[in-house]
């Protein structure tokens, strides 16, 4: 599902990134860890193609996107990727039906079938009642969860999360966790998290260790 080969990464004199070779299949739920300034969510921008590494091959789903022009990289990734951040990123003049509507309008969706999937997508998340309500109308558990909806509506093969229960407290923390296991059961989606938490790094199906821009393990 993703192959990374000899990725290299540098920012100015530091390299952050060095030769890093990774292949995660399909319907893995995977976990990146590793100390400040390991490279983490660098890799992770580079396997979203939110960035692009100065040598190696970044291949999705048989794709190589690397070689793809801005505008073909920017239709694949809002059809193939999703992303979950640690701070939900949710627009508070929106509902939280109309933000996970979002995605689905960026690629051309309808309205009347954009707004049918995201009420089928918050309804699975334990939403339905909340769907008229703005991102300030909801508590913190409820916002990432909208947050997930909205990764999730374009039906993409990949979700990527930075953090994404970094914010939330223990309660919440555990249901989000076990939400990426309950979506990958039903969806079959590859799921790629960077986390500092050591009990979700646990409960992946595998866990990739950074340190100094390589994988140590």
């Amino acid at each position: 599902m993703i192959a990374l080969r000899n990725i290299t990464k540098s920012f100015g004199n530091l390299q952050v990134l060095r030769g890093i070779d990774l292949d995660i299949e399909k319907g893995e739920v995977v976990s990146i860890v590793g100390p400040s300034g390991a490279g983490k969510t660098t890799l992770l921008q580079i396997i979203g193609t939110l960035d692009a590494p100065d040598g190696g091959s970044v291949t999705i789903d048989g794709t190589d996107v690397s070689r793809m022009k801005e505008k073909e990289l920017s239709a694949f990734r809002n059809k193939h990727i999703g992303f979950v951040f640690q701070f939900h990123q949710l627009l508070p003049e929106f509902t939280a039906l109309e933000n996970v509507m979002i995605p689905a309008f960026i690629a051309g969706m309808d309205r009347q079938k954009a707004k049918v999937a995201a009420t089928e997508i918050l309804s699975f998340m334990g939403l339905a009642e909340r769907a008229e309500h703005k991102p300030n109308e909801l508590s913190g558990g409820e916002k990432q969860r909208v947050a997930v909806a909205r990764a999730l509506i374009n039906q993409p093969t990949v979700v990527l999360a930075d953090e994404p229960s970094g914010s939330l407290d223990t309660h919440n923390k555990e249901e989000l966790h076990q939400l990426f296991f309950d979506l990958r059961n039903r969806f079959g989606q590859t799921f790629v998290i960077v986390t500092h938490d050591e009990g979700l790094a646990r409960l992946t199906d595998r866990t990739i260790h950074l340190k100094d821009g390589a994988v140590i393990d």
